[in-house]
């Protein structure tokens, strides 16, 4: 009587195993939604205008599900290619103006290693927003101002939800002429992020 239990709860145990999935196969992290929270800082890398900006982004973005890869290997290494929206927030520390507000948007190329945690990244997009430019020569020009940025990095899973980021930044601001001085903004740094995965 007692053998038969345990051999019940035994095939009890097993067809729950079974039913469970298995961690090989969890949605691989390119093909899943994902949040990030990114923060940097930025100098300035050109003489386009007389004053020596440093720059602090913050940026809330959202990466899509990649839409396609563009080279997969038999090991499991994928290029893979998404769309990533974010809201921009800059304080700008030493410069005449104090702050950015805007929105961007890129493609995102990841190469992706066969274990499915560790990843290169390339970004390159931009969008527009307002600075609050205060009229100071070699400042901005005007409020309105279009932005033009791009990254490379590493990205490192450390769970199948959650990963970091760590990336070289550059981005430009500039009003397109629109103004007459246009100095524009250059500035170089790093960026790091947090980012959360979801179905």
């Amino acid at each position: 009587m007692m053998g038969r239990r345990w051999l019940g709860l035994g095939a009890f145990v097993l067809a729950l195993l079974s039913g469970a999935p298995a961690r090989g196969q969890a949605p691989h992290p390119a093909d899943r939604w994902e949040f990030a929270v990114e923060a940097g800082y930025l100098a300035k890398v050109k003489n386009n205008s007389p004053h020596d900006y440093r720059i602090v982004p913050l940026q809330v973005a959202w990466r899509s599900p990649s839409m396609t890869d563009l080279w997969r290997s038999d090991a499991g290494g994928r290029l893979t290619l998404r769309n990533r929206v974010a809201v921009v927030g800059e304080a700008i520390v030493r410069g005449p103006e104090d702050h950015y507000f805007a929105v961007s948007g890129a493609p995102v190329f990841e190469l992706w290693s066969p274990d499915r945690r560790t990843a290169g990244f390339f970004e390159i997009g931009g969008g527009v927003g307002f600075i609050n430019a205060t009229g100071v020569a070699g400042g901005q020009g005007q409020d309105l101002a279009f932005n033009w940025y791009t990254q490379g990095g590493l990205r490192r899973q450390l769970r199948d939800d959650f990963a970091l980021t760590a990336a070289l930044y550059f981005t430009h601001h500039s009003n397109l002429g629109m103004t007459d001085p246009n100095p524009g903004i250059d500035v170089l740094g790093v960026n790091l992020g947090a980012v959360w995965s979801f179905r």
